[in-house]
């Protein structure tokens, strides 16, 4: 049955604290990013057995995955049913929330779930989630998520680009609509010639500045008249730090307005601070953070390509196989800006396709539990809702659903990652490069974001090569590897526990 996307929104609410406790609204590609007054009001339990929520991540706030294209229509819902009515509050619809968790089956009240049961499974895999949000509460985690955050927004702008991109190089290449082409390339790359604008933008937003001061400090990077400034003895280009340098001088943009504010008299602040910002930051950029951040976005690329080029099957083992366990980490936050500098610098990013061999190795270690678990019902149907998910590049439901709260599962689904990536690394070598023109989506979805050196056939079949790596040995690693008895025992743990928010004792072992 389809559920309207206010539906779901209109459930979603009151399991996130209702709307007083949501502050402020999001989404990237697939979650509905939610940033709350107090997270401790999350039912994450409740709000996973939600018709259309594929999962949750909480972190400092709640992101909840619903998947591509519904979450955006879930997010316009939300941000509707959280806007002020003509009285001053927000008007929700009554008892939604109740309704739709009557009718999930759901322990509620601190019931436990049966052992042997998706659900007690998911109740080890949110108490696992409780852990991991626990532990990446450090400072260096927060600032690389606050950045992060900063290119989120930008997704759907840089897969919409990168598309036409790709569709303008197909039809260029075989000759057609020669007069339809220079437009598609204007409309395809009007936004990445002012995406520094954008970061800057973002930055200041993200960390507490003035946005449009912000994207003002990081116009001076994409100007064409910075070409006439010398520093060091050389001219600047155009563009020159890329996404770097926007971050970098809209971040000091925002230390220099904040320091001014306060500093000046009322009448002459709204005059002379955005004066100063603009005049301090925008002269350091100058003759400081464009050639330092051009520097490093050339380092960037020349890295990138230089282990791809020389290790790459080693490097795609390596990347492939642990960026589950970065993503458990919160450490692949600070991979979105090195993709975006790569797009900028390059037009792809060379390590998106390695890593999105992870999701392929996932989906085949779930695949292995499901025939595995032939008996187990329940699991069986929480593999067969989430893995249209997982094949279209959406992890979580599998990740803390099935493969985590199993344990060994988890590293198996790694194996097959570190597989997927080492394929795509050893072609890397012989010269046959595959990247993708913008960030966010993988799996099945990467597929019309692909860029390459050989072509878009050849290029496809390189990573149509990796996923089907990583499907096979993700799923006969796992299943020679992982005991159906395991995971009977693992239910049982979740079980004496209890599933109601992990109010029990927290059982910190894995199963074998």
């Amino acid at each position: 049955m389809r559920i309207h996307p206010r539906e779901t929104a209109a459930a979603i609410l009151p399991l996130v604290g209702g709307t007083a406790n949501i502050t402020s609204v999001a989404h990237c590609m697939t979650r509905l990013r939610l940033a709350l007054a107090d997270p401790s009001l999350v039912d994450e339990e409740a709000l996973r057995a939600v018709p259309g929520v594929l999962g949750v991540v909480a972190d400092a706030g709640c992101q909840v995955v619903l998947g591509p294209g519904t979450v955006a229509a879930v997010t316009a819902q939300v941000e509707a049913l959280t806007a002020p009515a003509p009285g001053g509050a927000a008007v929700l619809p009554p008892a939604v929330g109740e309704s739709v968790a009557a009718g999930t089956g759901t322990a509620r009240g601190g019931v436990p779930a049966r052992p042997g049961t998706a659900p007690a499974l998911a109740a080890r895999g949110a108490r696992l989630r409780e852990q991991r949000r626990r532990r990446n509460a450090t400072p260096l985690k927060l600032a690389l998520r606050r950045v992060a955050d900063v290119f989120v927004p930008l997704i759907p702008a840089l897969v919409g680009c990168g598309i036409l991109a790709g569709l303008n190089g197909l039809l260029v290449n075989a000759g057609l609509l020669p007069g339809l082409t220079p437009a598609l390339a204007a409309v395809a790359s009007a936004f990445m010639a002012l995406v520094a604008v954008f970061v800057g933008h973002n930055t200041a937003k993200e960390f507490g500045g003035t946005p449009v001061l912000g994207g003002a400090v990081a116009a001076v990077v994409v100007y064409p008249g910075v070409a006439k400034v010398t520093v060091f003895g050389v001219a600047l280009s155009p563009g020159q730090g890329g996404v770097l340098g926007a971050l970098a001088a809209a971040l000091l943009g925002t230390y220099v307005e904040k320091w001014c504010r306060g500093r000046f008299p009322d009448a002459l602040d709204t005059l002379l601070t955005p004066t100063v910002t603009v005049l301090v930051a925008g002269l350091a950029t100058l003759y400081g953070l464009m050639y330092a951040a051009g520097a490093v976005s050339t380092a960037i690329g020349t890295g990138a390509t230089w282990l791809l080029s020389t290790t790459g099957a080693v490097a795609g083992l390596v990347l492939g196989g642990l960026f589950l366990p970065l993503v458990m980490l919160g450490l692949h936050q600070a991979l979105i800006p090195l993709h975006a500098t790569l797009i900028d610098e390059q037009g792809a990013t060379a390590l998106l396709p390695v890593l999105a061999m992870a999701g392929a190795g996932q989906v085949g270690a779930s695949l292995a539990v499901y025939v595995r678990l032939r008996h187990d019902a329940s699991l069986r149907a929480t593999i067969r809702s989430a893995l249209p998910a997982g094949l279209l590049g959406v992890g979580e439901p599998l990740v803390y659903g099935v493969s985590l709260p199993l344990g060994r599962p988890f590293l198996t689904a790694c194996a097959g990652g570190a597989a997927g990536g080492a394929f795509i690394g050893l072609f890397a070598m012989l010269g046959d490069r595959v990247g993708a023109t913008a960030i966010g989506p993988s799996g099945w979805a990467l597929f019309p974001l692909l860029a390459g050196n050989r072509g878009p056939a050849e290029t496809a079949a390189i990573y149509a090569g990796g996923l089907l790596t990583g499907y096979a040995v993700g799923f006969v690693a796992t299943y020679a590897l992982f005991r159906p008895d395991g995971a009977a025992r693992t239910t049982r743990d979740a079980h004496r526990t209890g599933s109601g928010g992990g109010r029990g004792p927290r059982s910190r072992t894995l199963a074998p």
